[in-house]
This record gives C-alpha cells, sequence and structure tokens, in this order.
C-alpha cells in the first residue's frame, strides 16, 4: 500500500483527499510557469522527503523555471497552516532541511530559497524566531514565519531577521487584518494573498450554479471575443496565419 492511500482521509464534505506528490507538483509548476512572464514561488512543502530528497526537490523546482522554492518544517504529509493537527519536526530536522536546499541552489541550481517556519503556531512565537533566525544563519534567502499575526509578533520577526521576509494573508481571518504599507515599514518584502484568486473563483461558480438551477442565466460573462485573448486562441490564430500556404486562405463565408 503506498503512502498516499495510507494518508488519505474523508474531507468535511466526503470528497476524499490526499497529499500531493513531487511529480505533480513539479509538472503542475511546470506548465504555471511557461505560461507566465512574471517571478513565480514553487511550494516545496517539506521537501518531500529527507535532506537527500529537498535537495532534489529544490533542483527539480529550479529546473521547472521556478525563482523561488518554500522549505518547511511541518511533518509529513504537511496541511493548511490554519488546517487541524498542524505538526511541526525537530530543530535539528527543519535546520537540515534548510541546509540541503541552500546546498543545491549553492550547487548549481538557478532559485531562491524560501524557509518557512510554523512552529510559532504549534510551539509558539519564540520557537518561530529561534527557527527563522537559524534559516537566516544557514544561508535561506527569504523568510516565512506561519503563525505571527499580531502587529507585536510581526516586529518581532522585523527585529530578529535581516532577510527578505514574507507574510501571507487569507481572507476572513480577522487577525490578519494587516496592510502591505506596514509590512513594507516593517521590512517585509513579500505579500502573498494565498487564497483570493481561488475564493472569488469558487463564489462566482456557486453564483452561476445557483442561477442556473432557479432556471436564469447568470449575468457575469466575459464576452467570446476576451474569453479567446484569455486563452490565447487570438495568439494561436495569428501563428497560424503566418505559415498558411498560398491558395489555402479560409473561405470568406466560412
Amino acid at each position: 500500500m503506498t503512502s498516499r492511500a495510507i494518508t488519505s482521509r474523508r474531507s468535511p464534505g466526503g470528497q476524499k483527499t490526499s497529499p500531493v506528490s513531487f511529480g505533480e507538483m513539479l509538472d503542475q509548476g511546470r506548465d504555471i510557469c511557461a505560461a507566465v512572464s512574471i517571478p513565480v514561488i514553487g511550494d516545496g512543502d517539506t521537501g518531500y522527503g529527507n535532506a537527500v530528497n529537498v535537495k532534489r526537490t529544490v533542483a527539480g523546482y529550479a529546473g521547472a523555471g521556478f525563482a523561488a522554492v518554500m522549505i518547511e518544517d511541518q511533518s509529513a504529509p504537511k496541511r493548511c497552516g490554519f488546517a487541524r493537527g498542524v505538526e511541526v519536526v525537530d530543530r535539528a530536522e527543519a535546520v537540515a532541511r534548510i541546509r540541503a536546499a541552500v546546498d543545491a541552489r549553492d550547487e548549481g541550481a538557478d532559485i531562491l530559497v524560501l524557509g518557512r517556519t510554523d512552529a510559532a503556531t504549534t510551539l509558539g512565537i519564540e520557537e518561530g524566531l529561534w527557527r527563522a533566525r537559524a534559516y537566516q544563519d544557514a544561508g535561506c534567502d527569504i523568510v516565512y514565519v506561519e503563525g505571527a499575526e499580531s502587529a507585536a509578533d510581526l516586529e518581532r520577526v522585523a527585529r530578529a531577521v535581516s532577510l527578505p521576509k514574507m507574510y501571507v494573508t487569507v481572507e476572513g481571518v480577522p487577525e490578519q487584518k494587516v496592510s502591505a504599507e506596514t509590512l513594507e515599514h516593517l521590512g517585509f518584502k513579500l505579500m502573498l494573498w494565498a487564497a483570493t484568486l481561488l475564493n472569488v473563483s469558487v463564489r462566482a461558480m456557486e453564483e452561476a450554479c445557483e442561477a442556473m438551477r432557479a432556471g436564469r442565466h447568470p449575468e457575469r460573462i466575459v464576452s467570446w471575443p476576451h474569453l479567446n485573448r484569455v486563452a490565447g486562441l487570438d495568439d494561436y490564430y495569428a501563428e497560424e496565419e503566418r505559415y498558411r500556404a498560398p491558395g489555402n486562405e479560409p473561405r470568406s463565408d466560412s
């Protein structure tokens, strides 16, 4: 039996869920990086194994085109920071993961290492700060302390770490109402809206389904030309025309 089968569980809605593998993340990430021109941060989770696996993960993410890879100290299988049952590994293993990621970078992987710790949530802010400093000493490029939410905690993170720092916000969590201006003043260089696009997409689909169930047609629909542009069809058609053989032009009435 695979580890995936062992760790599979039922979500509150009754659907079966299971951890995502390194290969699945790599495949999806490669497609995302190829589709955009902006830097993309890849979530390397726990590194998918021991320190040697972490090195492989970092090298693989670099090859896929990611600009940075986030490695964290949760126990496997990792969970969302707001999920139940979050646990972290001990200090030695947490730092070893970051050291391995940094080694992969220094050995040629063209990628930044983002060290994440969930210890502030599970063991308290003092432990989170210790690990953040240890990650900095180990050579990572960016630090993220999950669970540091209050202004006082964020100020402590800012004082403890001189590296660029990241903050992640999720809608619907009252204590996370921190402005980008406040974070910038504290020295945070990255702010991620972790689920914003997912949230608005889900709500839009729910509204559309509710309308159709009631016999109505959804009102918020983009035009067909707009959809073609977003899907890349306009670019495809233009490229297609470049290679159309003389005499094979499309019929004017088609």
